[in-house]
Formats: structure tokens, sequence, C-alpha cells
């Protein structure tokens, strides 16, 4: 072909010479049928069988990719596909890739992504042992969920391998999970990025590989994902739960220092040690957070918060200076009372009711005037 090919079909490939024959022959009629001016590139991660052989004299193009895992495959593909479109699906007969003209269709109306679904929430079909029991009923389903909750991304089926995009959205993503996440990752950077997102129903078949079985690991790769999901949503994995502990150590002061009593238990001095430490690792959580959005950010792996860039560190030190002064004040009272008693016995627990708070803002003030700094460093970009 002289001109640059529309679309390219990319298939990472690990010993499948048992169905990657169909899946080319299939993708070639489905573009020929359609008039799709396209190629077929198969990223093979070490095959020792006869996959790259039937692979070539189908004419598909091959690439070698030496680092071991399903996005590193997928990556070293791409990165050497020459289309506008890119379509990805495994080549072992599950995907169907005559159904790659709804993928199409969908990319010249203007997506970005374009995500298939295989489960029957986003009219898709799956069909009799295409899917174990778990992955179907609870791990896909529960993980689709939290994507939409937690990111806010209309899709229904995140493990769903065959896609759609464009090569323009694929550059501004940055993708760089060698594993079995580099899927859910695309999905999830290409909300934050707000790409224009659609999806097409497709037909789940079973595994047609006879040689081995499939490469996903249930629990494995599902931690993956879950950790994946973890690590680009510092708002629920940090900020959330700091706020929630905050919260709660001021229940428990508001409680501890008048001596609230509930039905007959006294709230003391001992609950107001716990809401310290509740309300130390809380703030401790949200600085995480402002830690790990300033550092996504300059890496690339996010977009930039616009409050967070403009973030002052000296105004993050003042107030930490003025959580040390709070806290100076009260402890400096207990010593200056200490001293009119001659240093001898206190009262232990009016005297802890209120050093516990003393001690407690020194504390946030100091964290607060290390996490000022490290801001400072994390908002020293490195050189381009």
């Amino acid at each position: 072909m002289s001109e640059r090919p529309e679309l390219s079909i990319v298939m990472p490939c690990l010993d499948e010479e048992d169905t990657i024959g169909i899946c080319i022959e299939k993708a070639k009629r489905a573009m020929r049928d359609a008039g799709i001016n396209g190629e077929v590139i198969v990223a093979d991660n070490g095959s020792q069988d006869q996959s790259i052989e039937i692979a070539k004299s189908l004419g598909a193009k091959i690439i070698g990719v030496q680092d071991r895992g399903y996005g590193a495959a997928l990556m070293g593909g791409i990165q050497e596909a020459s289309g506008k479109f890119l379509i990805m699906g495994d080549c072992d007969d599950s995907y169907d890739f005559l159904e790659i003209t709804k993928f199409v269709t969908e990319l010249r109306k203007g997506s970005e992504l374009v995500q298939g679904c295989r489960l029957p929430r986003g009219g898709g079909k799956v069909l009799p042992n295409a899917m174990p029991f778990l992955h179907r009923w609870f791990g896909n389903p529960f993980l689709s969920w939290l994507v939409r909750r937690m990111f806010r991304i209309p899709i229904h089926d995140v493990y769903c391998g065959m896609r759609g995009f464009t090569r323009d959205l694929y550059n501004r993503l940055d993708l760089r999970s060698p594993g079995m996440e580099f899927a859910t990752e695309m999905i999830i950077k290409s909300g934050l990025y707000n790409a224009s997102m659609s999806q097409v129903p497709i037909t789940l078949h079973p595994d047609g590989r006879k040689q081995h079985g499939p490469h996903l690991r249930t629990f494995r790769d599902g931690w993956r994902t879950l950790r994946l999901f973890l690590i680009f949503s510092p708002r629920w994995t940090f900020f959330r739960p700091g706020i929630a502990l905050l919260l709660t150590a001021a229940l428990g002061y508001s409680l501890a220092l008048p001596q609230v009593k509930i039905f007959g238990a006294a709230i003391d001095i001992h609950t107001l040690l716990v809401s310290s430490l509740l309300a130390l690792v809380g703030w401790q959580a949200i600085l995480l957070a402002v830690f790990s959005k300033l550092f996504a950010a300059r890496e690339k792996m996010m977009p930039p918060h616009p409050r967070l860039e403009n973030l002052s560190v000296e105004r993050m030190m003042g107030l930490g200076l003025v959580f040390i002064a709070i806290g100076s004040f009260i402890i400096g009272g207990i010593w200056l009372k200490w001293w009119s008693s001659n240093f001898g016995s206190l009262d232990y627990p009016q005297t802890m009711r209120w050093l516990i708070p003393g001690v407690t803002s020194t504390a946030v003030g100091f964290q607060t005037i290390m996490g000022a700094l490290m801001i400072g460093v994390l908002k020293m970009h490195p050189k381009k």
C-alpha cells in the first residue's frame, strides 16, 4: 500500500498457533469487505511454536517484542503501527475480528476510545463456556463498577481486550503498564484526560486454543488492576480516608475534652489519645494525596490539578508554624503550672487533657512544614 493505512489491528501473540490464522483471516476479510485500508500487526512476545510462520504466510506484519508481558507486547506492536486508528484484540479467537467495523464507525464519528463490551448490561453477549464464572459474575462487574465509581468513566466491561483508539490519544496517554493491567490503565487515563469515549456490544466466544490455557491469572491480575485503581486515584486512596480519620478525631475531641458521658461511660483522656493518633494519621494521608498528585502530574501520569499547582510552599510552612505555636503555647502553660508547684506532682487527668492536644498540634505543625518542603521538591520540574 502506497498510502498510509487508516487502520492498524494489533494482536499480542505468545504461542497462539491454534488460532492466530483464523484471527488474521477474519481481520483481513472484515477490512476488505468494508473497504478499509488497513494492516494486521502481530506483536510476538517470544513464541516457540508455529505462530510466526502462520502469521507471515497470511501477510501480517511481525514485530518481535523482547520485554515480556501483555502490555509490553501491545506497546511494541502499537509503536510500529502506521494507522490513524488502532484496534487491539487477543488472537485466541475469543474476539470476532469480523466485528471491527463497529469500532471503525465510532472512531470515524469522533470517539477517541471505543471499548468493546461483552457483558449484557452493555448490550454484549457471552457464549457458554467463554468466560470463567468468577470473571463473569464477580471480578469483571465489580472492577467495572469501581471504574465508573472512582473515575466516572461510562465503561461496563473494563477487562474487554478488544477496543479501538486513535493514534493521537495513545500518544497523549503515555501508557506504562507491561502486564495485563495495560488495558485498564488505558481506560483510566482516557477518563483522566477527558477523552471522548464510547462502547460497542460484541460477542465473546470460547477460547479456541488447544495447546495451552489463557494467559490471564484471576487473582494476580485482579489485584494488579485494583492496585492500578488505587495508584491513579489519590482522592480515594489517601484524601478521603484522611478526611474520614480527621472527622473521627474531631468527634473524639469534642466528646473527650468536656468529659461527656454516654450510657454511663466516661469519654476521657484515653479517647483523646486515640483521637490524636487518628488526627496525625489522617493529616499524613492528606499530605500523601497532595504528594502523589503533584508527582503524577510531574511524571505525566495524569493531568495536573490547578489548585495544587498553585499551592504556595511558604503559606503551608506558615500554617505549620501556626500549629506549632498553638501546641507550644499549650505545652508552655502546662510547664508553667508545673513550675509554680515547684516541679511537684500535677493533676494527671487535667494536665494530660491539655497536654495531648498540645503535643498533637505541634506534631501536625512539624508534619505540615516538612510536607511543604517536600511539595517544593516535587514542584521543581526537571529540565526538558
